[in-house]
């Protein structure tokens, strides 16, 4: 049996070891310490935001996000519904009623006009969007953010996929009130588990950091007056995160020129739709992601699994899934379609050509 391709397995940079031994050696090992600010720096630097927080998950984040606007309970907050669970789980945690919007084929991701339509005709006024830009693509990220600020809903981007995706090379995650991002296991880069939250708003990181630290009082005891979480990021993956980093522009165009090996390989197939990717906007291709009009994608995972190459269906909407059955939603199927049709395929920055070719080839034979 061949070593198994993974969908996007880690990829060390060389330098976690060098810099977790210095954290050994400094005996900082949690929660905080001097590479947590090393990594925050870099982000921001990446970026352009501003200010950043490293916590424990992007999942984290988001909740963070939600208590600092004052999101709560009996509130509506609108997200993509084409999207991962971690991206609206934090509405359920403050007690808030998610309200789903459908994608738009020409990004895959939330749909402008529908979003705009919804804001429009509804009854009762959502507090705030979660945008996720989708497999590490750019959602038509200037636009919703003008619906947004026209409405008064405060905007905040799931980036989770996305580090190092830009619209007009700008960053996305630093359009709205607050960014995400992620650094689980197989992400672009990857902390082994964590996340960060950015914003130009120093003062609600502030919120943010506070809340994220059991939100402790400034005394020499332990004093409370709101209640808090323990959410920050360690040291010690701090100090992987900061080795990742420096090689984030080398994992963004592998992921691409995956894609492209790809596209080179199957572009013959009529059958065959690749995710599009917005004009100005550069994405970070964290999944090549594909749809089949005639051929059944459980047939292609078969095959694909029999040489031991993991891939993976679109995004079930979350409109679909039991646990939203009773769950506002505004859509016109595109998400749907997508789900139906879809498939991820392995996007490991570990891969050759001659890999990617290998598994073009047994598409084709399905």
């Amino acid at each position: 049996m061949n070593d198994r391709i993974f969908l996007s397995a880690p990829h060390m940079s060389g330098k976690e070891l060098e810099y977790i031994q210095k954290v050994f050696e400094s005996n900082y090992i949690a929660p905080l310490g001097e590479y947590v600010d090393k990594f925050e720096a870099s982000i921001q630097t990446y970026t352009g935001s501003s200010n950043a927080l490293a916590l424990n998950s992007a999942t984290s984040a988001l909740h963070l996000a939600l208590r600092v606007l004052g999101i709560g309970k009996g509130d509506d907050v609108l997200a993509s519904t084409f999207t991962f669970i971690g991206s609206v789980s934090a509405i359920l945690y403050q007690c808030a009623n998610p309200v789903f919007i459908d994608s738009d084929n020409e990004s895959w991701n939330i749909s402008p006009k529908l979003l705009n339509r919804y804001l429009l005709e509804c009854d009762k006024k959502p507090k705030a969007l979660i945008l996720t830009h989708l497999y590490g693509m750019s959602a038509d990220i200037e636009k919703i953010a003008e619906i947004c600020k026209y409405h008064g809903v405060y905007l905040i981007e799931d980036a989770a996929e996305s580090l190092g995706a830009t619209y007009h090379k700008k960053h996305t995650g630093t359009f709205g009130d607050f960014g995400v991002y992620s650094f689980n296991g197989n992400k672009i880069l990857t902390t082994s588990g964590g996340g960060m939250l950015v914003s130009e708003n120093q003062e609600m990181i502030e919120k943010a950091r506070f809340y994220s630290t059991q939100a402790k009082e400034p005394f020499i005891h332990y004093e409370h007056k709101e209640y808090g979480y323990n959410y920050r990021m360690s040291n010690v993956l701090a100090a992987i995160g900061v080795a990742q980093m420096e090689v984030i522009e080398q994992r963004v165009a592998k992921k691409r020129e995956i894609f492209e090996w790809y596209r080179e390989f199957l572009g013959d197939v009529e059958e065959i739709k690749f995710m599009p990717e917005l004009k100005n906007s550069r994405g970070n291709r964290w999944l090549t992601a594909l749809t089949f009009e005639k051929t059944d994608t459980l047939k292609i995972m078969n095959a694909l699994e029999a040489i031991n190459v993991e891939s993976r269906p679109l995004w079930k909407p979350m409109h679909m899934q039991e646990l939203f059955q009773d769950a506002t939603t505004y859509l016109d199927g595109t998400s749907e379609i997508l789900f139906a049709k879809g498939l991820c395929l392995a996007s490991s920055t570990t891969m050759t050509k001659e890999d990617v070719y290998k598994i073009t080839q047994v598409i084709k034979s399905v």
